[in-house]
């Protein structure tokens, strides 16, 4: 079930200067209220963040792979999550390019580890996602319009 689905903005660190502050797509889905089959999850919360389009993105902001770290401190701070209990996914969308539209690079869900010291996500590691929760979440993703208001069964 979809928890959160807008544009998220975090604040960088750095006094005035704001270093490393941004925007990003951001959904928060919650295996456990989505499972009718009364199956508990061990990580229920997955945060599932992507980088808008460059268009989209303002000056002296930064992607959501370079500040991974810090939007999962501010995520589980802002949404009261257990970080133990979640699974932060870095989703790449897929695109299609070429005179015809002829070639695809496919879409990329990376999961992210941290280690968490103190509330904070530290060194960030990236590997390919589970292959069932990437199934679950490509249904997930597609369902939620584009212009990122959250789809009819959300609770925003």
């Amino acid at each position: 079930m979809v928890v959160y689905d807008d544009i998220f903005e975090w604040e960088g660190w750095g006094g005035r200067l704001k270093l490393a502050r941004g925007r990003c797509r951001l959904r928060i889905f919650d295996l456990n209220r989505a499972d009718g089959k009364g199956i508990l999850h061990l990580r229920p919360m997955v945060v599932v963040a992507s980088d808008l389009p460059r268009e989209g993105m303002m000056k002296g902001e930064v992607s959501v792979r370079s500040a991974a770290g810090h939007i999962a401190t501010v995520v589980c701070r802002k949404f009261q999550i257990d970080p133990q209990r979640m699974q932060f996914v870095e989703y790449t969308p897929g695109e299609t390019y070429g005179p015809k539209k002829e070639y695809v690079i496919p879409a990329v869900y990376d999961a992210v580890e941290f280690t968490w010291q103190d509330g904070l996500a530290l060194f960030p590691r990236m590997k390919p996602l589970d292959e069932s929760l990437t199934a679950t979440l490509k249904v997930w993703i597609e369902e939620t319009p584009a212009n990122g208001s959250p789809p009819p069964t959300a609770t925003a």
